[in-house]
C-alpha cells in the first residue's frame, strides 16, 4: 500500500492488520527435542478449541526453543501483507493456513499416542516450522526479510512480545515432519520449501 493509502486509512480511524507467515529450516543430529515441543503445542492447541491465549502461550515456547537451537538454523523466508479490513486479513490467513497443511508431512496425527518404541525411529535431520500470524498495527520487524540471522532473531522475539501486548489476533503454527519417525531429506525440503534461503 502506498505511503499515502496508509496516512488516509490511519486518519480514518481504520484499524491496520498485519499477517505473515514466517519458514525457519532447522538441521542437525539433536533437533528430536524440538519436534517433542512442537507436537506437545499442537495437542495444547487443539484441546484449547482455539483459545488466543493458550495458541500465544504456545507460541511463545516455540518461539523461545526456536531461538535456544540458533546454532541449527539452516535456512528461512517469509511473506505477508497489510490490511485495512478484518475480513480480507482473516481471509488471507486462511489461505496461508490451507497452503502450511498441505506442505509436505505437516499434518500431525493428533490422538496417537507414542509408544514405547519411540526412541528407535529414525530421526529427522531437518525440521521445517511453518508460523502464520495476524496482528493488530504495525510490525517492523515482521515487515521485512527474515532470510538474515540477526533479522529472524528479531523476528521470533517480536512474536514473543505480540503476545504479551495483547496484539495477536490469528496464530497458526506448522511443521514438517509432524510425526516421530517421518523423514525430512535434503531433496524433499528443496522441492517442497522452494522459498528458503540460506542463512
Amino acid at each position: 500500500m502506498s505511503p499515502i493509502g496508509d496516512r488516509l486509512n490511519r486518519m480514518m480511524g481504520r484499524t491496520r492488520f498485519m499477517v505473515c507467515r514466517l519458514f525457519l529450516q532447522i538441521t542437525g543430529s539433536d533437533i528430536a527435542p524440538l519436534l517433542g515441543i512442537l507436537n506437545q503445542a499442537g495437542r495444547e492447541a487443539i484441546a484449547s478449541e482455539g483459545d488466543l491465549r493458550v495458541l500465544g502461550e504456545s507460541l511463545e515456547q516455540i518461539c523461545q526453543s526456536l531461538l535456544d537451537v540458533q546454532h541449527a538454523w539452516q535456512a528461512a523466508a517469509n511473506e505477508g501483507d497489510i490490511f485495512w479490513q478484518e475480513e480480507e486479513a482473516g481471509d488471507y490467513v486462511n489461505a496461508l493456513f490451507t497452503d502450511s497443511a498441505q506442505r509436505y508431512l505437516s499434518q500431525p496425527s493428533i490422538g496417537e499416542e507414542m509408544g514405547q518404541d519411540t526412541l528407535s525411529f529414525p530421526m529427522t535431520r531437518h525440521i521445517v516450522v511453518m508460523i502464520t500470524v495476524a496482528a493488530e498495527g504495525e510490525v517492523q520487524e515482521l515487515e521485512t526479510d527474515l532470510a538474515d540471522l540477526n533479522a529472524m532473531t528479531e523476528g521470533l522475539k517480536s512474536l514473543i512480545n505480540l503476545h504479551y501486548e495483547g496484539r495477536l489476533r490469528a496464530i497458526q503454527v506448522h511443521f514438517s515432519p509432524a510425526r516421530f519417525g517421518d523423514q525430512l531429506t535434503d531433496e524433499q525440503v528443496l522441492l517442497n520449501f522452494p522459498e528458503l534461503i540460506p542463512l
